[in-house]
């Protein structure tokens, strides 16, 4: 049989981690790598974090299981305190973020389907962003290497410059629902939109009485200092998607809405057979024990300034590699003057893990609670790795 067990749509490299502990990976043959790509912004908290270790295994002696057909304190109370923690007024639960932007995406339409405008349907999207592998989130992004080989795409998205807030007033019509936007742009190349360019969004969104859509798979849950990065932008949305770190590692997320947005979400209208379950909610509660209060995101903001000034001294000394620094707490990107993918595939090798994205980024996203001395580590093994890949002939 020429297929392997493991289905071959990822590219999987020589690192094969079976251990993690803090910052660090540990492989099969004894390696170690830092890790500051944390599952790509997933593992928040690192590896083996004791809180969130405990929370789960006693959840898994506890209950693990039970249908949505049932009540469920655990779901309603982590529902409750998500709502207090942003500006929702009632969550759904799922097990990863295509889903939750899947919701998202049905949320806004079926707005205005009870809305008495069922002829609202058209989404606008921005260019180069990244929601999902579902055929819906696929279909709501405007990348070919996402389309190839699975249309016909799904109707009903209008794709425009990211940042570009008079093509998006252009894009609107009589059809149009709402947006749905990164505020910061992960895969896309660590992209943070501006201020007059999210405000501006919300602005429109009031006055053609459409639904504001974040997405903040990859930067939601204290990654960029802020529980939520919208936060930062002085706005709020009327629905937001929500995974990767909000687990901590564990496979959940969750889609937001305010009362007014979700009028449209009643019985029958969605489900999920796994999304809610009593082991996801123990492992996002006790995410939320350690991230959401203002010393623990404050710290974010204080270790992403000292990362950020120590990568833009590094970087000076490869002016033929790096170019510039960009992003908001710890969710960076260092834009390169080389292919970023082999530069991460390099690293790898000197035991640092890291994640390239769109327009030449090396995506860094280490774990929240890292220190001083694994910035150290991190910026002076890139510097060292640098110098080596400057001069491939004497690696």
């Amino acid at each position: 049989m020429a297929i392997t067990p493991l289905m071959p749509v990822y590219p999987r490299c020589d690192t094969r981690p079976v251990k993690g502990e803090g910052p660090y990976l540990y492989g099969e043959n004894g390696e170690k790598w830092l890790d500051f790509a944390s599952g790509i912004a997933v593992n928040l908290l690192g590896h083996n974090h004791p809180h969130l270790t405990k929370a789960i295994q006693d959840q898994v002696a506890t209950l693990m299981h039970v249908s949505n057909l049932y009540g469920s304190p655990q779901g309603e109370a982590y529902a409750k305190r998500l709502c207090d923690h942003s500006f929702a007024d009632t969550v759904f639960f799922t097990n990863s973020g295509a889903e939750s932007v899947e919701c998202m995406i049905k949320t806004i339409r079926c707005f205005h389907v009870v809305d008495g405008n069922p002829h609202k349907k058209d989404i606008i999207t921005f260019k180069n962003a990244f929601h999902g592998r579902t055929m819906a989130t696929i279909s709501a992004a405007n990348q070919e290497k996402l389309h190839d080989g699975f249309e016909p795409l799904l109707p009903g998205f209008t794709y425009v410059e990211f940042d570009n807030l008079e093509a998006a007033e252009a894009a609107i019509t009589e059809q149009t629902a709402g947006f749905i936007v990164e505020p910061v742009q992960g895969e896309g190349g660590i992209r943070p939109a501006s201020n007059e360019f999210m405000q501006g969004l919300r602005k429109l969104c009031d006055e053609h009485g459409l639904l504001l859509g974040l997405d903040e798979v990859q930067c939601g849950v204290a990654r960029t200092g802020t529980f939520y990065a919208y936060e930062q932008y002085g706005i709020e949305p009327d629905v937001l998607a929500s995974a990767k770190g909000l687990g901590g590692g564990f496979p959940m997320g969750a889609c937001l809405a305010t009362e007014h947005a979700a009028k449209g979400m009643v019985i029958g209208t969605h489900g999920s057979t796994y999304g809610g379950n009593p082991l996801a909610m123990a492992a996002g509660q006790a995410v939320m024990d350690v991230v959401a209060n203002q010393e623990f995101l404050d710290g974010v903001k204080a270790t992403g300034e000292r990362l950020k000034g120590a990568l833009e001294q590094m970087i000076g000394n490869h002016p033929d590699m790096f170019e510039s620094i960009r992003g908001m707490g710890l969710m960076m990107g260092i834009k390169m003057k080389t292919d970023p993918r082999a530069f991460v595939n390099w690293l790898r090798g000197r035991g640092i893990l890291a994640v390239a994205a769109g327009d030449n980024v090396m995506r860094v996203l280490p774990p929240l609670n890292i220190s001083d001395e694994h910035i150290r580590e991190f910026v002076d093994g890139l510097s060292e790795a640098a110098k080596v890949y400057d001069k491939p002939e004497d690696a």
